[in-house]
């Protein structure tokens, strides 16, 4: 019994001592086989073809090796892919190292002929056979262990940029950042807050928006902060399409969306206006969703906010008050009497179309509807903002 076990060991070094001297030529084979079948093998870099070339031969060896001790299998298809760069996952896909996993074994059972000791030609077939599938899976947990770093370190990529927006320091290095995870040159972009769904893993959070963004083509970044979700869109198509499109991502509630701005760099402006907003929306409950943060504007001055305000004396009072046709007068008597037009125009002593006529002028003017309780309410603020900051806002 013992002089078999000894006769099979001498088989089987006398074949792994086979396999090892004829590593380089079934390497170059296997080279050549890709280059003749796999379309896509040629358009690869010379260094990233060499890479293959070394892994494959390290592969042949590895299965010498595990030809004389099959129980090491763990460790010696985890070598085959320790002289691989770190990056390497990013070069290769795991479809194409599957195929070239599939070259390699066609070359090495078509060579079995030749390594194979007379009779143990099916037994060497069967063990090319359960080694590919032991390198199939070593492979399997290299590109997974890669994908979860990837992903661990885009998400804190991505954190950073959006970290950077929130704060108002994009620079040169934030936008590098941005490009490595895929951001584009949209046409428009703008800042959304609002509240993140609770009980929720941020990072399935992001992911969501991820998806929903993808689906109608859209550049999207996002990230958690506390009780927040902030996402970041760009798009060079319709941004009202983009926006609705990630809203069931955010948890009931107001959701607020900052001023359009043509570029990433500029989007800290939006970003500022978008969380002012969210901080006011309390104050209107009927608010739209999701709400501009422009059309937040009253409720941001309430709030303290003096962006706002200078943005409602310079888009609302000031327009008005430059004219020279009573329209300032006319809509401040309108909101006084109730926005009545024909209490407006007793107050003014004019014909009730007269001031029916200077309200739609001011409105074209003031981008409002003054026949419209909103409208009338966000014009009473902005005229007693500017009458409180005195003649200095049309100076």
């Amino acid at each position: 019994m013992r002089l078999t076990v000894s006769v099979r060991e001498a088989k089987v070094t006398a074949i792994a001592r086979r396999v090892e001297r004829a590593s380089p030529r079934l390497s170059t084979l296997s080279l050549q086989r890709m280059q003749e079948t796999l379309p896509w093998f040629d358009a690869m870099s010379a260094d990233v073809r060499s890479l293959v070339g070394l892994l494959v031969q390290s592969g042949i060896v590895a299965f010498a090796q595990w030809l004389r001790a099959p129980g090491e299998s763990a460790r010696l298809t985890g070598e085959v892919f320790a002289s691989a760069p770190r990056d390497m996952a990013r070069v290769v896909t795991l479809e194409q190292t599957v195929e070239l996993v599939r070259v390699a074994v066609e070359i090495t059972e078509e060579s079995v002929g030749d390594l194979a000791t007379e009779g143990e030609e099916v037994w060497l077939r069967e063990a090319t056979l359960r080694f590919s599938r032991e390198v199939a899976f070593a492979a399997a947990l290299v590109y997974a262990r890669a994908a979860e770093q990837r992903g661990a370190w885009d998400a804190r990529l991505e954190a950073s940029v959006v970290d950077a927006v929130v704060r108002g320091e994009v620079d040169d290095e934030t936008l590098s950042r941005a490009a490595a995870l895929g951001w584009s040159q949209p046409n428009a972009v703008t800042v959304i807050a609002g509240r993140a769904k609770p009980g929720h893993d941020p990072e399935q959070l992001v992911e969501e928006v991820h998806g929903r963004g993808s689906a109608v083509g859209v550049d999207a970044l996002a990230g958690v902060q506390s009780q927040r979700l902030v996402v970041v869109l760009g798009s060079t198509g319709r941004m009202t399409r983009a926006v609705r499109s990630v809203l069931p991502a955010f948890a009931p509630g107001p959701v607020v969306t900052g001023p359009y701005v043509a570029t990433l760099a500029e989007a800290t402006g939006s970003a500022r206006a978008a969380f002012a907003g969210l901080r006011a929306a309390a104050a209107w409950p009927a608010a739209p969703r999701p709400v501009a943060s422009d059309a937040l504007l009253v409720e941001r001055s309430l709030s303290g906010d003096d962006d706002a305000r200078r943005q409602l004396i310079d888009e609302v009072y000031r327009p008005l008050a430059e004219r020279d046709d009573d329209l300032l007068d006319t809509v401040a008597t309108f909101v006084s009497c109730g926005g009545s037009v024909e209490g407006a125009a007793r107050e003014l002593f004019v014909h009730p179309n007269t001031v029916r006529y200077r309200l739609q002028r001011a409105g074209q003017l003031c981008g409002l509807n003054l026949l419209d309780a909103r409208g009338q309410y966000v014009v009473q603020l902005a005229v007693a903002v500017g009458r409180l900051d005195g003649p200095s806002v049309i100076l």
